[in-house]
């Protein structure tokens, strides 16, 4: 079927397609929300090994990290090892609004890119909590845990920001720098610990779902190899919501469900960038140290 649509030089194909059971949206609205959103979505995505969420016709969704064979040469690459499946996987690097529009026509519904860039694996820039509510449970649960490991990070000297998951939860994000992926990763099961003993009876660091007792999941291992879905990114989920930050004096305020590919490309000019212009900061080693143990 040839090209409905070209942009950037891409052949943009069946854009009145629906999306997915559910979606409430048809191709069209993704590519043009990710089009609208490039300028804030790129920066999330740029140099680093990205892994997308697809969703084709007939088929459940499917993570996909190594590239295609039919993948346009002018889409940059990076060959890294996988230690999860034991082999190279060539990773895209979503550097451009071509290669993102490309993405977009091959139903890649969510953006999930490494913590790092590529050749900066030991070098994290973030401390990351994705706090997850238990089955059944409303948004404010997560927040009410949120707003603990940002307690737990202002007392270690680390200022953080928030943003919608695009699904049930939040992502805490600190920046911080002059840490290793090893340090980083022991900090962030820190403040997972301290913040569950401020709350034990609101959140858990239980790993095992049976063992979480309908707490509040503070998931730390988005450290290291991991990926954490892009603020801005849309989610395969109902309505397609999309992963949102949100200043912490307005997270009472928000439910996921209010940032969609149909509602969000209007709120851009205030979303302002993701980290909110924080610095790099200093790494308590205190954190580092109760990790360890």
């Amino acid at each position: 079927m040839g090209a409905e649509e070209v942009r950037d030089g891409v052949s943009l194909t069946n854009l009145d397609q629906p999306l997915f059971d559910e979606a409430g949206a048809v191709k069209r609205d993704l590519v043009d929300y990710l089009d609208t959103a490039r300028e804030h979505l790129l920066p999330e995505l740029r140099g680093r090994p990205l892994s997308v969420i697809r969703v084709l016709r007939g088929q459940p969704p499917f993570m996909q990290k190594n590239v295609p064979r039919y993948t346009p040469p002018w889409v940059r690459t990076v060959t890294l090892w996988a230690e999860s499946s034991q082999r190279r996987v060539s990773y895209a690097l979503c550097d451009d609004r071509r290669t993102l529009l490309w993405f977009g026509n091959q139903r890649a519904v969510e953006y999930h890119p490494a913590l790092t860039p590529a050749g900066q694996e030991d070098h994290p820039g973030f401390l990351i909590m994705d706090i997850d509510p238990p089955p059944g449970a409303g948004f404010p649960l997560a927040v009410r845990a949120a707003r603990l490991v940002r307690r737990v990070l202002a007392e270690a000297g680390l200022e953080s920001v928030v943003k919608t998951s695009g699904a049930k939860g939040v992502h805490v994000f600190a920046p911080i720098g002059q840490a290793s992926a090893e340090e980083a990763a022991a900090a962030t099961r820190a403040v997972a610990a301290r913040a569950e003993r401020l709350d034990p009876g609101l959140a858990t660091t239980a790993f095992i779902r049976d063992d979480r007792q309908g707490k509040v999941f503070l998931d730390s291992t988005r450290a290291g190899g991991a990926t954490v879905v892009a603020a801005f990114s849309p989610r395969v989920r109902p309505g397609v919501p999309v992963s949102w930050p949100v200043r912490w004096e307005d997270l009472d305020d928000v439910r996921p469900a209010d940032f969609t590919v149909h509602t969000a490309a209007r709120l851009l000019p205030q979303a302002g960038p993701w980290t909110g212009g924080l610095p790099p900061q200093r790494l308590d080693p205190g954190l580092v140290a109760e990790g360890r143990t």
